[in-house]
């Protein structure tokens, strides 16, 4: 787990000038603002954004769908990740829907994902072994610290049973 330090400290140093820099703190800034599993941003679509009420439908395991809260920063990276690169870029007409899209106009493979998440760790010294769950878990245990009540972020992370939101009770709460 990444304490909030860490997190803001990845998401604030994303190098915006690159090709993919929007794109990439767009994806952190989901990842952690929704608590998803790496297959459910690559699958993330447009049309499953509801950005002016505040929520995104995610479709998750077991094709479970669930409406996940998402904040207005990750919206806001969004935005720009839309404005500033997918709107210049070609893309294949079976990609149209999704959010987050390769170089070549299609979906992103979950080792792209890992690659961004491990090199802006990497670049910002921190050196514990993380991948984009590690977004998920952090997610879920910020949460918890902060009091949430385990049955929201239960149905926030999707999880079929109460006993896998458990692990993060061990928390020590201030």
């Amino acid at each position: 787990v990444l304490n909030q330090q860490e997190v803001f400290q990845i998401l604030d140093h994303v190098d915006l000038s690159g090709t993919s820099g929007h794109r990439d703190r767009a994806m952190l800034e989901v990842l952690y603002s929704c608590g998803l599993r790496v297959e459910e941003l690559l699958t993330l679509k447009l049309s499953n954004c509801f950005f002016s009420e505040g929520y995104v439908k995610i479709l998750g395991k077991g094709n479970k769908e669930r409406l996940v809260p998402i904040g207005g920063t990750a919206i806001k990276w969004v935005g720009y990740y839309i404005e500033k690169e997918r709107n210049h870029q070609l893309i294949l007409e079976l990609c149209k829907d999704f959010v987050f899209l390769n170089k070549r106009g299609s979906r992103l493979s979950r080792m792209t994902v890992l690659n961004v998440v491990k090199r802006e760790a990497l670049k910002n010294g921190i050196q514990k072994s993380i991948s984009p769950h590690t977004f998920r878990h952090s997610f879920a245990s910020h949460l918890v610290e902060a009091g949430a009540d385990l049955r929201s972020v239960q149905e926030m992370l999707g999880h079929a049973s109460i006993t896998t939101t458990e692990i993060y009770t061990h928390l020590d709460r201030n």
